[in-house]
C-alpha cells in the first residue's frame, strides 16, 4: 500500500492526477458528497440549533468502507476535492465520516490539473477552510427549508407533486413577467426611411435617414419631397477608433457565449467544461474571476508573438464586474497556450476551441479600425440622410476572436466606397417601411444566466441545474411559439414615381426560448402573492451576499438561519391554514346551449375548459387545451371550439377518420393508426381530402425501404433526428450519411453497427432468467428484467455479479404490494 492517499471527487479527475504522482501515491474518487441531508425529511433541527442531520446514502456506503480501509493503512490522506465551497464541504464531509486524523490529514487544492499545480499544491497544504464549509452548509439548509416548507403548501393549494425552491422560483417569476410584459405590450407604428445611392464611380451603398415618421401621410408627403431632389455628400467625416477584447471566461460568460455561438444548453456547456478540466486541458470551471495568473499571460504571450508575431501581443489583466464574486482566483483558460486543438469528443472540441480562442484574443492588441459618417443632402428639404461604414485596418485580436451578442437588432456596419464632399449621387429608391416597435425579448438560457447574474441571484455553480429544474417541473419549456402573419405598408420611391405596397411578415415567432408554462405563472402568482419577500429579487441577492460573508468569516451561518426562520415559518403556517386554492381559473362566458358558466382552470391532468360548475345538477362538461393554448390568453371562441372535437371527417378504406387535440398537439386518427397534424393547423379547419393526403404520406414514409434478414426496414424523422427502424430497433442516421438518399450498404451498415453496439452493451445475460446487465450512460450499469430497470451507481463494480446476487438486488427494488385494510364501521354507542 503506497504511504498517501490522494482522496478526489471524480474518477476522471483521479485518473488524470494519478498520472502526474510517483508510486508512493494512490488516487480514489469519493464519487462527489459521501453524505448529505436525508432524502425523505427535512434534517434539519429548526426547533434548536438548526444542527444538519447528515447521512451516508445508500450507493455511497461501499466507497465509504473502501475509503475508510484505505486511510487507515496510508501514512497521510490528501484531500484534494475541488477548490469551491462545495470542494471544501466534501473535504470536511470525508475528513468526519472517515474519522481522519487530523495530524495525518492535509488540504489541497489547485485550479488546473497540471504536473506543476499538483505539485505545486502537495507542497503548500492548508487545512480544511471551515468559513468556506459553513457558507456551504448555509447555502443547503436554507435551500431545504424553503424547498420543504413550500412544496407541501403548493400541493394543498395548487396541485400535487410540485416544488419550490429559492433560486428556482425567483427564476421562473423572471420569465413570467417578461411574459406578461409581452402579452401587454402594445405595439407602436411607425415608418422608417431607407435609401440606396450610387456615386459617381457607379458603386453602391445604403443610407437611412435618422428620424421616423409616425403617420404614413407624413412618409408620403416626405418621398414625394425627393422625387425631383437632386442629391450631394455634404460632409465626410473620417475618424480613427480601436475595438477591445472581452475578458477571458468566467462560468456565466462562458455559458451565454456557448449558448450563442456553439447552440449548447448551459448544462450541456458544464458538463464538457467538467470533462475537459478533468482532463487536464481548462483551469476550473466554476469562477467568477476574469482574471489571469503572471504564467498564463506569459504563457499567452509567447504563444501570440510565435503563432501572429509581436505587434499582435498586448498582455493585460482585467477587473471583474460581477456581484459578490466569490473565492475562485482565475479566469477559465486552456492549462496549455500552446495547444490550440484537442482530440476529444467534437462538444468538448467545439468549447475548448471556444475557450482558447477567447482567452487568447483576450492578451491580444486591440483592433484598429477607421470610422466613416457620411451626410447626404437633398436639394428640396432640409433633412439628412446618414450613411456609417467600417474598415479594419489592424485586426488585432479580431483575427482569433469576437464576441457574440444577444441584441436581435444590432446591425454589423459595412463598407463603403470612397467618396468625396459635394460628390453628386444618384438616388436609385427611396422607401419607407411601416416599422412597429417590439415588445420584450423572451429569455433565452444565455440572457437569464446574465440576468441572474446582474441581479446577484444565485452562483456560477447554480445556474445550470437551476435552469434544468424549472424545465423539468414544467414550469417553463423552450418555446415553439409559431407566430402570426401581420400586414404592413411600405411605400416606394424610384424613378420618381411611389408606389404604395402591401406586404405581410410573420412576428412573434420564437423558437428555443423560454416560455412559462400554465402551471409555472400559477405557481409564481400564488408565490407571489403569499410569499413576496422570498421571491423579492432584493432578497434573494442579500442572502448570495450573506453566504459571501460567511465565507470570508463575518458571519455565523446559524444566526442567519435564526433570523430567516423565525419570519418565514409563521407566513407558511398562516397560508397552509388560510389561504384559499388557486387553479388559474378565468370566467369567459356562458354557453348558449346550456346558459352555463364557461371558465378554463388548471385541473388533475393539465389546463381546461369547463362548462358548469360543481355545484350544477348535472356533471360540468370538460376539454384540454391544445399545446399551444394557454389559460391566460385563450379567448372564449378558442375555448368552445375545443367541444366540437373529436370531429368525424368520413371513411377511408372502410376505417373511420376523425380529428382531435392530443398530449402532443392535433392529430388525425385513422383506425388504430394516428398522424400528427402539421405545426399551425388548426384541427377544426381539416377536411376529409386533407386527412386522406395526410394517411397517405403516412403510409409512404412508413413503407419499407430494405428488406434485412427477412425483416423490413423503415425510415423516419423524430425528435432527436433522422433514423431507421429494423426489428423494433430505432437506429439514428447521423449527418457522414445522405439522408435522403440512403443506399444498400448504408442500411447494412447501420443496423449491423447497431446490433454490434447492443452486444457490446450486455455484461451479463441469464437468457433463461430474462435477466441481463448492460452498460448505461455516464459509466452506470442497469439490471434490466422484463420492465424492471434497476440503476446502479458508477461505484458498483458489476463484473463479479452473479445471478444470486442480481435475484437479491430485483427482490429488494421490487415494488411493495399495498394491502388495503378493510373498513370498519364503529358501532353507536347507544
Amino acid at each position: 500500500m503506497p504511504k498517501n492517499l490522494v482522496i478526489v471527487e471524480s474518477p476522471a479527475k483521479a485518473k488524470t492526477i494519478e498520472k502526474f504522482l510517483g508510486k508512493d501515491f494512490k488516487v480514489e474518487s469519493s464519487f462527489g458528497h459521501i453524505s448529505d441531508l436525508p432524502s425523505k425529511e427535512l434534517g434539519v433541527d429548526v426547533e434548536g440549533n438548526f444542527d444538519p442531520k447528515y447521512q451516508v446514502s445508500k450507493d455511497k456506503k461501499d466507497v465509504v468502507k473502501k475509503l475508510k480501509d484505505l486511510a487507515k493503512k496510508a501514512d497521510m490522506v490528501w484531500l484534494a476535492s475541488d477548490e469551491d465551497r462545495e470542494g471544501e464541504a466534501i473535504a470536511w464531509h470525508l475528513a468526519e465520516t472517515l474519522k481522519l486524523d487530523k495530524e495525518k490529514t492535509k488540504r489541497i487544492v489547485f485550479h488546473e490539473i497540471t504536473k506543476a499545480a499538483i505539485q505545486k499544491a502537495i507542497e503548500n497544504p492548508r487545512g480544511i477552510d471551515y468559513d468556506l464549509v459553513d457558507a456551504q452548509q448555509a447555502r443547503r439548509v436554507l435551500d431545504r427549508i424553503v424547498g420543504y416548507e413550500l412544496s407541501p403548501v403548493l400541493w394543498r393549494k395548487v396541485k400535487g407533486g410540485l416544488s419550490a425552491g429559492r433560486v428556482q422560483s425567483v427564476s421562473v417569476r423572471l420569465i413570467v413577467e417578461r411574459e406578461r410584459d409581452i402579452q401587454g405590450f402594445q405595439p407602436q407604428a411607425s415608418y422608417r426611411i431607407d435609401a440606396e445611392f450610387s456615386n459617381e464611380a457607379g458603386k453602391l451603398f445604403k443610407a437611412k435617414l435618422p428620424k421616423n415618421f409616425s403617420s404614413k401621410e407624413e412618409a408620403l408627403d416626405f418621398l414625394e419631397q425627393n422625387a425631383s431632389a437632386d442629391f450631394k455628400v455634404a460632409n465626410l467625416e473620417k475618424k480613427p477608433a480601436k475595438k477591445s477584447p472581452a475578458a477571458p471566461f468566467t462560468t456565466s460568460t462562458l455559458q451565454q457565449e456557448a449558448s450563442r455561438k456553439l447552440g449548447y444548453s448551459v448544462s450541456r456547456t458544464m458538463s464538457n467544461a467538467q470533462r475537459l478540466y478533468e482532463a487536464g486541458l481548462i483551469t476550473y470551471m466554476r469562477t467568477d474571476s476574469v482574471n489571469l495568473s503572471d504564467e498564463a499571460r506569459k504563457g499567452a504571450q509567447a504563444e501570440i508573438e510565435s503563432a501572429y508575431g509581436s505587434q499582435y501581443s498586448k498582455p493585460r489583466n482585467y477587473k471583474g464586474k460581477s456581484k459578490g464574486a466569490q473565492e475562485a482566483h482565475e479566469a477559465i483558460r486552456p492549462t496549455d497556450f500552446s495547444r490550440h486543438s484537442v482530440a476529444v469528443e467534437r462538444d468538448q472540441a467545439r468549447l475548448y476551441d471556444l475557450i482558447w480562442k477567447r482567452a487568447i484574443a483576450s492578451q491580444m492588441s486591440e483592433a484598429l479600425l477607421e470610422r466613416t459618417n457620411v451626410k447626404i443632402s437633398a436639394s428640396t428639404h432640409t433633412s439628412m440622410f446618414t450613411a456609417n461604414g467600417e474598415v479594419i485596418t489592424f485586426e488585432g485580436f479580431l483575427k482569433v476572436y469576437l464576441e457574440g451578442t444577444d441584441d436581435e437588432d444590432a446591425e454589423q456596419e459595412g463598407m463603403l466606397p470612397a467618396l468625396r464632399v459635394d460628390e453628386a449621387l444618384l438616388n436609385k429608391y427611396i422607401t419607407a417601411t411601416e416599422r412597429y416597435t417590439r415588445p420584450p425579448a423572451r429569455f433565452t438560457e444565455a440572457s437569464l444566466v446574465k440576468k441572474l447574474e446582474e441581479l446577484g441571484i444565485g452562483r456560477p455553480s447554480t445556474y445550470a441545474p437551476t435552469i434544468s429544474t424549472i424545465q423539468n417541473r414544467n414550469y417553463v419549456e423552450k418555446g415553439t411559439v409559431e407566430g402570426v402573419e401581420r400586414k404592413y405598408s411600405q411605400l416606394v420611391l424610384e424613378q420618381g414615381q411611389v408606389k404604395d405596397n402591401l406586404l405581410s411578415e410573420k412576428v412573434g415567432s420564437d423558437k428555443g426560448k423560454l416560455v412559462p408554462t400554465d402551471i409555472g405563472m400559477i405557481v409564481t402568482d400564488f408565490l407571489v402573492n403569499h410569499f413576496g419577500s422570498i421571491l423579492d429579487y432584493n432578497f434573494t441577492a442579500k442572502v448570495e451576499a450573506d453566504f459571501d460573508e460567511i465565507a470570508e468569516g463575518n458571519e455565523d451561518w446559524k444566526k442567519m438561519m435564526k433570523d430567516f426562520y423565525k419570519d418565514f415559518h409563521p407566513i407558511v403556517e398562516d397560508v397552509q391554514a388560510n389561504a384559499d386554492r388557486e387553479s388559474g381559473e378565468r370566467i369567459l362566458g356562458v354557453d348558449p346551449k346550456t346558459g352555463k358558466q364557461v371558465s378554463v382552470r388548471l385541473g388533475k391532468f393539465g389546463p381546461m375548459v369547463q362548462i358548469g360548475t360543481v355545484d350544477d345538477e348535472e356533471k360540468p362538461q370538460f376539454a384540454s387545451l391544445s399545446q399551444d393554448q394557454q389559460l391566460t390568453t385563450i379567448t372564449y371562441e378558442e375555448a368552445m371550439e375545443l367541444f366540437k372535437l373529436p370531429k368525424r371527417l368520413g371513411v377511408y378504406q372502410s376505417e373511420d377518420i376523425e380529428v382531435n387535440n392530443g398530449r402532443f398537439g392535433p392529430y388525425v386518427k385513422f383506425g388504430k393508426k394516428f398522424v400528427s397534424l402539421p405545426a399551425g393547423t388548426n384541427p377544426m379547419d381539416v377536411e376529409l381530402d386533407f386527412a386522406i393526403e395526410l394517411i397517405k404520406e403516412k403510409e409512404k414514409a412508413d413503407a419499407p425501404i430494405y428488406m434485412y434478414k427477412e425483416l423490413p426496414v423503415q425510415k423516419g424523422k423524430g425528435r432527436f433526428g433522422p433514423f431507421i427502424k429494423w426489428n423494433n430497433m430505432f437506429i439514428n442516421v447521423n449527418k457522414k450519411y445522405d439522408w435522403d438518399n440512403l443506399s444498400d450498404n448504408d442500411i447494412v451498415t447501420l443496423i449491423e453497427e447497431k446490433i454490434q453496439k447492443e452486444i457490446d452493451k450486455v455484461i451479463h445475460h441469464w437468457e433463461e432468467e430474462g435477466i441481463k446487465i448492460e452498460k448505461a450512460r455516464w459509466g452506470r450499469h442497469n439490471i434490466i428484467k422484463g420492465k424492471t430497470k434497476i440503476e446502479l451507481a458508477k461505484t458498483v463494480d458489476v463484473s463479479k455479479f452473479t445471478l444470486e446476487d442480481v435475484k437479491v438486488l430485483i427482490e429488494k427494488n421490487a415494488p411493495k404490494k399495498k394491502t388495503r385494510k378493510k373498513k370498519t364501521t364503529a358501532k353507536k354507542k347507544k
